[in-house]
């Protein structure tokens, strides 16, 4: 037997009446949103025939993500964040911006507050012995074609074992080791020696990983290195770069990967190579350019104040 109810015009009415709508008070925009949400979860129950048990059981599920600190996690998992950037560049097509470095997902591991440097930094602190050295550098361009000086390159990514620091279960690293805000040079350049970080996994047994084998999915992500990248004049720009040769680029639990975010690593073992960057051995180098776009009358209309990152 199949009952639906959603349309019923008792069923309009407490809709409307649990999102407020009925009342002076409020916030017109949070009536809005919740109207809309509450609706489509109704109809949904009503056209997928969802039991108590099932809904009792997402309930359950939405709180052990919120006890686990996992909402960021499980957002991008679920291409929420994708499909947040797919829609900036849509509203950017309408205005006519073209954006020669794209934007990608945050991810939910930021720290403010690490260490300024100017125009070059290191990031690891040596202690990771499985390291293999990282050169990474590169000029960042405005709008107009030509590099920012002063320019401020915010760059973080995990260790060997996929571990970040701040959030490194085992407690091994130092504060802010592997995140570094860099300001330009005079000739708009950013550099820094780390080492290359690994892909890592979801927590496992975590509730994040509990939805996704419900799915059929993988909880990987494949080696990146996140950035933030502003200047005056300029809009605040939120990507990451994959590390070439992983196998996971292009099947990415986070759906961050886009053309143009997958530079080339080049292994360097000649001498002039490793003398010129003070090293002692081979290393890895990757060359990323960066390119800003303008402020949209005068104003940044993409950047996110408001969203909840890590404090030191």
């Amino acid at each position: 037997m199949t009952v639906k109810i959603f349309n019923r015009p008792d069923i309009q009415d407490f809709l409307k009446t649990l999102s407020g709508f009925n009342q002076s008070g409020g916030n017109a925009r949070v009536k809005e949103i919740t109207h809309r949400i509450v609706s489509d979860l109704f109809k949904a129950i009503d056209d997928l025939n969802i039991t108590p048990d099932e809904y009792w059981a997402g309930i359950a599920w939405l709180n052990e993500i919120g006890a686990a600190g996992q909402a960021g996690l499980i957002s991008p998992g679920l291409g929420i964040d994708h499909f947040l950037d797919e829609r900036l560049d849509a509203i950017d097509a309408e205005l006519g911006i073209e954006n020669p470095t794209p934007r990608t997902i945050e991810g939910p591991l930021y720290v403010a507050g690490a260490p300024e440097c100017h125009g070059f930094a290191r990031l690891d602190d040596g202690a990771d012995e499985n390291g293999h050295t990282l050169i990474m550098h590169g000029t960042v361009y405005g709008a107009d074609g030509q590099a920012i000086p002063g320019a401020k390159v915010e760059v973080w990514h995990c260790d060997t074992r996929g571990f970040y620091s701040h959030f490194d279960p085992t407690g091994k690293q130092a504060p802010f080791n592997m995140r570094r805000t860099i300001i330009a040079d005079e000739q708009g350049r950013y550099k820094f020696q780390s080492i290359l970080p690994s892909g890592y996994g979801v927590p496992p047994g975590s509730p994040t990983e509990q939805l996704l084998s419900a799915l059929g999915r993988h909880g990987q992500r494949p080696a990146h290195i996140h950035f933030f990248i502003s200047a005056e004049g300029h809009r605040k720009l939120t990507t990451q770069i994959n590390i070439e040769g992983d196998p996971l680029i292009n099947d990415d639990f986070a759906y961050a990967t886009r053309d143009g975010l997958v530079p080339a690593v080049i292994e360097r073992t000649d001498e002039a190579s490793i003398h010129a960057n003070n090293l002692n051995g081979p290393f890895a180098e990757i060359v990323f350019d960066i390119k800003l776009t303008a402020l949209v009358d005068g104003v940044d209309n993409q950047v996110n104040e408001l969203r909840k990152r890590a404090a030191a």
